[in-house]
């Protein structure tokens, strides 16, 4: 057959032959999965996608079905997923799609934001780039499904019965009544609200942001620009997050059996520490950086010198090693010019 008779075949490739002409099988296990070409253009062009969002607001509809994500279901650099996919495979309870701005998908997927989501198989869209928040917060929603950030108040799932719900949150905000208002008069300023949470799984605690303010991300990105104009937001500049506490947590049980019944007595520094390294906890699972280094490295010594029996910081006294014999220098000795060992051969040496 000639080559002009040959079939045309997009997927033909150059076979490999060995030195008698025989044509080397590949096996299939070892080729790599073709990523899409779509996949290839957007990550070139995905950012401008988006900015397009912000700027075309009366295409953005059509604009935002060109958006691909990374989330918590999609495995490798090439696997996005669509808006529209997310939207198709949302559970039958599930009424927003929840996203998650962060600095990268590991830090992101490591979050103690993602336990309860993770524990109800509910997919989440991770927001790495700079300008995500931004689109989120311009287009608001997808074909009339909003965007939830789950790092801020008001996440709900509405998998379980609407009054039990009720009835154990009530529960539980009568119980630890006494603890939600000590710490907020201990943390003063440093917190905006103490709550009990409604949305944690594994973790004590975690400083979430009100529904209308900063993320910790939002302020990262801030920050950055700030310091990379010359500009040193002081203390004052850090936002204030709302503590949020997991009430099945034995920290925080704990915790509300340490402090005084009256909420007059105060109680021991001890306790004062652990409420404080609960709140330094829960502002880095956040994502927000600790407000006072210098009081959170003061709190740290004493809880080691706690845990650790050591009863005073005063430093030991200088060692006094003994004098030790002066030693002869080792002899130098120097090789004749133009000597070299790889010259000598062993074989001619009489060892008689």
């Amino acid at each position: 057959m000639s080559q002009q008779e040959m079939p045309a075949d997009d997927e033909t490739e150059e076979a490999e032959v060995d030195a008698d002409g025989n044509v080397i099988v590949k096996d299939d296990a070892d080729k790599k999965p073709k990523v899409h070409p779509y996949i290839t253009w957007y990550k070139k062009f995905g950012l401008s996608l988006k900015m397009g969002c912000i700027d075309d607001s009366a295409n953005k509809d059509k604009l935002q079905k060109l958006l691909r994500f990374k989330s918590s279901k999609t495995e490798g650099e090439d696997e996005f997923v669509s808006l529209q996919e997310y939207v198709d495979r949302m559970k039958e309870w599930q009424k927003e799609i929840y996203v998650f701005p962060g600095e990268s998908i590991k830090q992101l997927s490591e979050s103690s934001f993602m336990d309860a989501f993770n524990d109800r198989d509910v997919e989440v869209l991770y927001l790495t780039d700079s300008i995500d928040e931004y689109f989120i917060g311009n287009v608001r929603e997808f074909n009339g499904v909003k965007f939830r950030d789950i790092t801020k108040e008001g996440v709900k799932f509405s998998d379980e019965d609407e009054d039990l719900a009720k009835r154990r949150n009530k529960v539980y905000a009568d119980k630890f009544s006494p603890l939600t208002k000590y710490l907020k008069k201990l943390y003063g300023a440093d917190v905006s609200r103490v709550s009990i949470s409604k949305r944690l799984g594994r973790a004590p605690a975690i400083v979430s942001s009100s529904e209308w303010g900063n993320s910790a991300n939002m302020d990262r990105i801030m920050r950055a620009q700030a310091f990379a104009h010359g500009v040193a937001p002081g203390e004052n500049m850090m936002p204030t997050g709302i503590l949020e506490l997991n009430p099945r947590h034995p920290f925080v049980i704990k915790l509300l059996e340490s402090i005084p019944d009256d909420g007059e007595t105060d109680p021991p520094q001890s306790v004062k520490d652990n409420a404080w390294i609960l709140l330094d906890m829960a502002t880095m699972s956040g994502g927000f950086p600790i407000r006072d280094p210098k009081k959170f490295a003061a709190r740290m010594t004493r809880v080691l010198k706690s845990g650790l029996g050591v009863e005073s910081l005063s430093l030991a006294e200088e060692i006094d090693p003994p004098a030790e014999e002066d030693l002869p220098d080792e002899p130098e000795f120097e090789m004749p010019d133009g000597f070299n060992m790889e010259d000598l051969n062993l074989d001619d040496l009489d060892m008689n």
